[in-house]
């Protein structure tokens, strides 16, 4: 367990360097879905590790083994992982459980709110037009969800950009999108390392509807000029306050960047997967489950080896 342990621990690391080159080289709706399986793995390898770290820990406490039928003197003479290790995997285990809770009611908590929000808007109609001089487009999850577009972002486009736009929400309504942003928004609250993973997810599913507009209106330049131009009318007029779960032509807040990669991608062939990619994001993961498995079992076989019989 000495140094299984800490290999989900630390592949998280990796990840934090792989996740920006993955979802650039990757066809976006794979590299979305690796990259959110991925930070889901990752997050509860890492969580279940500092709990086998705590777990240690507990069972040398001589009440907790006297309760439990373990040989103290078995227990300090093995040591399965040392005291300050314990200490601070218990420490991070509470904070990680604390931070993915707290974020999962937030989240659940926008969510309902943007049901709400869907059934609230005007008509049947799964596209809503509001009067809204500002450029805003985006998709409101919901039962259904709606996608929404103002007048001003109307106004700045072409028709061949309005059919864009709509396909672009479409592809983020069918998709739904806003899910996978949040799994790997919640990998990101158990484990901080796993944020720009989570930043990546974010990106790729502004791709993955990038592409599909490109592929429904079969002109990847005029998606690419579309999603350019309402970057500038968003850029002219103060934008509203969206939902908190929605998601649109331009995300909900593009990192500095984020736009002339995508229209830079729109303007190159459409994306490939390259093997060897996929093959290291498998390798990752797969990893780090043995390391837990590996550790795992090496606690079970101490604690059974410290019973008391």
């Amino acid at each position: 367990m000495r140094l299984a342990v800490y290999v989900p621990l630390l592949l998280p690391l990796l990840a934090w360097v792989c996740a920006g080159p993955l979802a650039r080289r990757l066809e976006p709706r794979l590299a979305t879905w690796l990259l959110t399986v991925a930070g889901l793995l990752l997050a509860a390898s890492s969580t279940a590790a500092l709990g086998l770290l705590a777990l240690a820990g507990l069972v040398r406490l001589p009440l907790v083994s006297a309760l439990t039928g373990y040989s103290p003197q078995v227990i300090a003479r093995q040591d399965p992982a040392a005291w300050p290790a314990t200490a601070v995997g218990a420490v991070l285990l509470a904070g990680a459980a604390a931070a993915t809770l707290r974020f999962a009611v937030r989240r659940v908590r926008a969510l309902w709110a943007a049901a709400r929000d869907a059934a609230c808007l005007p008509g049947r109609d799964p596209v809503v037009i509001t009067d809204d001089q500002r450029a805003e487009a985006y998709t409101v999850p919901g039962f259904p969800g709606r996608i929404v577009i103002s007048h001003g972002m109307l106004a700045a486009l072409d028709p061949a950009g309005h059919d864009i736009v709509l396909a672009h929400e479409r592809a983020h309504l069918e998709h739904h999108h806003y899910a996978f942003v949040a799994l790997a928004q919640i990998s990101a609250a158990a484990n901080p390392l796993l944020r720009p993973l989570a930043a990546s997810v974010a990106f790729t599913v502004e791709r993955w509807a990038d592409e599909s507009a490109a592929r429904e209106t079969g002109d990847r330049r005029a998606v690419a000029e579309t999603v350019a131009r309402a970057a500038v009318a968003t850029k002219r007029g103060r934008t509203g306050r969206l939902p908190a779960a929605a998601l649109g032509v331009l995300g909900r807040r593009p990192a500095p960047g984020v736009v002339p990669r995508r229209v830079a991608a729109l303007l190159n062939p459409a994306p490939r997967s390259p093997a060897h990619l996929l093959v290291a994001a498998v390798v990752l993961v797969v990893v780090s489950g043995l390391g837990l498995l590996d550790a795992t079992y090496d606690l079970h076989a101490f604690l059974e080896f410290a019973e008391i019989r």
